[in-house]
């Protein structure tokens, strides 16, 4: 593996195939408990980071971008415990609330701030997305629609469309789940906040 200064280069590794059975068994649930775990916006969620992360455990493309959005997971373990609280019929206690507040913080930092500087990383490396390849140049490449995503001057990966597909589309989806979400947590927030005074 190669890498200077202004590039890492992720291999295909085990921590991307924990986070493919992790959305596999989630979604798994979210689909056999469909009411009550949340409705189509979370599979939503689930299959396209699914399918966002098998593509890039599966063919190496775009695995910064994926490791940047699989830092939002963070959340989870918060929200995780905001249901076994809500649950146990804690909503008045002070770890209700203190959940709620690291819910605020990390869902701020993880999944809008990191998403921000996601897409202002795209934006200053977009120069580095190159157009369609000349299949002519290449005998190989005429079934593929490619990209040529240079990381520097000595490294020139090929990106195929789906993975650029996946690249753009798939956090801008994400980031606008993300905000809705949140407009709920700071609404849900509040309500908790006025109980209490």
């Amino acid at each position: 593996m190669e890498t200077n200064s202004r590039t890492v280069i992720c291999t295909k590794g085990s921590s991307l195939a924990v986070s493919v059975g992790y959305f596999l068994a989630d979604i798994g649930m979210i689909i056999w408990f469909y009411s009550s775990l949340g409705g189509i916006e979370y599979v939503i969620h689930h299959f396209l980071s699914l399918t966002a992360v098998a593509y890039s455990m599966m063919t190496g493309e775009g695995q910064l971008y994926t490791f940047m959005v699989l830092i939002s997971e963070t959340t989870t373990p918060g929200i995780n415990l905001r249901w076994y609280l809500d649950t146990a019929g804690m909503k008045r206690s002070r770890a209700y609330l203190i959940n709620g507040v690291v819910i605020f913080v990390t869902w701020l930092v993880a999944r809008i701030l990191l998403f921000m500087y996601l897409f202002y990383h795209v934006y200053l490396h977009f120069d580095q997305v190159k157009v369609f390849l000349d299949c002519h140049l290449n005998v190989n490449l005429l079934s593929y629609n490619c990209f040529i995503f240079a990381f520097s001057t000595k490294q020139v990966k090929l990106v195929h469309s789906y993975g650029l597909l996946l690249i753009f589309v798939v956090p801008f989806i994400l980031s606008v789940m993300n905000l809705m979400w949140f407009g709920k947590i700071i609404k849900g927030l509040r309500k908790t906040l006025a109980k209490r005074q």
